[in-house]
C-alpha cells in the first residue's frame, strides 16, 4: 500500500502551496487526483485527473460548467476553472492511489466572488489585516442508516438515552475504527468517537486549526465518512433531522481568535476567562444571529431541529433563542473554558467555507462595532427560556432566515453581493420548489374542510 501523507510539506514542514503535484505523485503512487470544490449548496463537485496531466491542471485548473452546479451562473457564462491548492492533498486512506485536492475557483482569469472558499479566504484576509487568525474546531454529527436512509442501521439501538452508550457505540466499531484511524494517519489530531444523543447518531472529533483548514477538513471529512460507510453497506447522512422523533444533528463550531501567536479570547481577569475582544465577538454573533441562519442552517429540514419539541431522549440539545452562557448547553454559544467559545446554532447542512466565514464576518462586525453580546443567561433555557424578556428568537423556517440575510447590511458588505444575492436568488428556487410540495400531513388535516 502507497504510504499516506499527511499533507503536502516543505523542508519546514509547512504546508507548501508551491508542491510540485506531479513529483508528489511520483513520490506517493498516486495513479489519479480528485480536483474539487464546493458549490453554494455545500456540494463537492469534481473531476478524476490522471496524475499524467495533473501538471496542467495544475497551472491552469480544471473546467467545469458552473451553470450545472449549485452556483449562479448561466449556460452563457465561460468555462469556470478550479485551480487546485497543493497544500490541501490529501490521498484517500482507503483508496491510497487517488488524491483530494480542494480548489479555488476561477473564471476568465479571476477569482470567483461567489465560491464559498474564496469567500472564506476574503475573510481570513480582513482579519489578517487586523492582525488576527481565526482558529476553529467543528463537531460533525451523523447517522449511520440503513442504505435507503429510511432507518437508523442497527436495528438494536433503541435505548432511551443512547449517548455514550458503549454497546450501541461498539456494534459499530469496524465503521468507526476505519475512519478514526484514517483521521490519525492524515495526522488530523483526531482524538474521540462517541455514540450521540439520537439513536445511531454519532460524533468524531479532531484538533482545531486555522479556519481555512478546519473548513477543507470538515470538506473532506463528510466525503470520507460517507465513502467508508458505503463500503460497509451503509448510508451516512448529515441531514440535520433524518428522524422527527430523535435529536437533530449539529455542528458545533469552536471558536478563538489569535494575534502574535497569543489567544486573543484569553483573560485571566475576564469573566470567565473570556477577553473584552472576545465578548465583542460573542455580540456580533448575536447581532447577526438571524441573517446568519440562512447560512449555518440552510435547508427546510434545519428548522425541524431548531425550533423542535423535546426528542425522546428528553431535549434537543438545539437552540431556539438568541443568547449565551457559560459552560450551559442550552444556549445558542456557550463558553466552556477561558479564552474560546461554542457556537451551537450551525447544523450538520451547513457549507462548510460559508459556515466559518460567517462566523467570522459576524464576529468582525462585533469587534469594529464594539458590539455588547448582553447579560450572560446561566438558566435552563428549555425549562425556564419563556421567562426570558427581549431575547431575540431564531427564524422559524428557511424563508424567515432568507428574508433576515437579504436586509443584513453586514454581511452582505462582509461577504459579498455575489455571494449573497447568487445564495438568495438560488435558495428562493429550492424554497419555491418546496412550497409547491404537497405533503401527506396537508391532505390528512385539510382534505375535508
Amino acid at each position: 500500500m502507497a504510504r499516506l501523507p499527511k499533507q503536502v510539506k516543505d523542508a519546514e514542514g509547512r504546508s507548501s502551496a508551491a508542491a510540485d503535484l506531479e513529483a508528489v505523485a511520483r513520490e506517493r503512487g498516486i495513479k489519479y487526483f480528485l480536483i474539487s470544490y464546493v458549490d453554494l449548496f455545500g456540494g463537492l463537485r469534481a473531476k478524476l485527473v490522471p496524475a499524467a496531466a495533473i501538471g496542467e491542471m495544475q497551472r491552469n485548473g480544471a473546467g467545469f460548467a458552473g451553470f450545472a452546479t449549485w452556483l449562479d451562473m448561466s449556460p452563457a457564462d465561460p468555462d469556470l476553472f478550479a485551480v487546485p491548492d497543493p497544500s490541501s492533498l490529501i490521498q484517500l486512506p482507503w483508496n491510497p492511489e487517488v488524491g483530494w485536492l480542494a480548489s479555488d475557483l476561477v473564471m476568465d482569469g479571476q477569482a470567483v466572488a461567489q465560491a464559498p472558499r474564496t469567500v472564506l479566504k476574503a475573510q481570513l484576509a480582513k482579519a489578517e489585516a487586523l492582525g488576527y487568525e481565526m482558529k476553529s474546531g467543528v463537531e460533525c454529527e451523523y447517522f449511520l442508516t440503513t442504505a435507503d436512509g429510511s432507518a437508523i442501521h442497527d436495528g438494536a439501538d433503541t435505548a432511551v438515552k443512547p449517548c455514550y452508550d458503549q454497546s450501541a457505540l461498539m456494534r459499530q466499531y469496524a465503521v468507526i475504527k476505519e475512519i478514526c484511524d484514517s483521521m490519525l494517519a492524515l495526522g488530523w489530531g483526531a482524538y474521540q468517537n462517541d455514540h450521540e444523543d439520537a439513536n445511531g447518531q454519532f460524533e468524531m472529533n479532531w484538533n482545531y486549526d486555522n479556519a481555512l483548514l478546519t473548513a477543507d477538513r470538515h470538506v473532506f471529512f463528510k466525503y470520507m465518512v460517507k465513502s467508508i460507510a458505503e463500503k460497509h453497506g451503509l448510508r451516512a447522512t448529515f441531514m440535520p433531522k433524518p428522524f422527527i422523533n430523535l435529536t437533530g444533528s449539529g455542528c458545533h463550531v469552536h471558536v478563538s481568535l489569535w494575534k502574535t501567536g497569543a489567544n486573543a479570547f484569553s483573560d485571566p481577569k475576564g469573566e470567565l476567562g473570556v477577553s473584552d475582544l472576545g465578548y465583542s465577538f460573542i455580540g456580533g454573533l448575536i447581532h447577526n444571529a438571524d441573517a446568519l441562519c440562512a447560512l449555518t442552517n440552510p435547508t427546510v429540514n434545519s428548522y425541524k431541529r431548531i425550533n423542535a419539541p423535546r426528542t425522546v431522549s428528553g431535549a434537543t440539545w438545539a437552540p431556539n433563542t438568541v443568547t449565551y452562557t457559560g459552560n450551559n448547553r442550552t444556549h445558542m454559544i456557550r463558553i466552556p473554558d477561558a479564552g474560546r467559545f461554542e457556537f451551537r446554532l450551525a447544523d450538520g447542512a451547513a457549507n462548510p467555507y460559508l459556515l466559518q466565514a460567517g462566523v467570522l464576518a459576524a464576529g468582525l462586525d462585533g469587534i469594529a462595532n464594539g458590539r455588547d453580546p448582553g447579560k450572560r443567561l446561566d438558566i435552563n433555557m428549555y425549562t425556564d427560556g419563556h421567562k426570558v424578556k427581549g431575547a431575540k428568537r431564531l427564524p422559524l423556517n428557511l424563508l424567515d432566515a432568507m428574508r433576515a440575510l437579504e436586509k443584513s447590511k453586514v454581511l452582505k458588505d462582509a461577504l459579498g453581493a455575489p455571494l449573497v444575492d447568487g445564495y438568495l436568488k438560488l435558495k428562493t428556487e429550492e424554497w419555491n420548489a418546496y412550497s409547491r410540495h404537497l405533503t401527506q400531513w396537508e391532505r390528512d388535516n385539510t382534505l375535508d374542510i
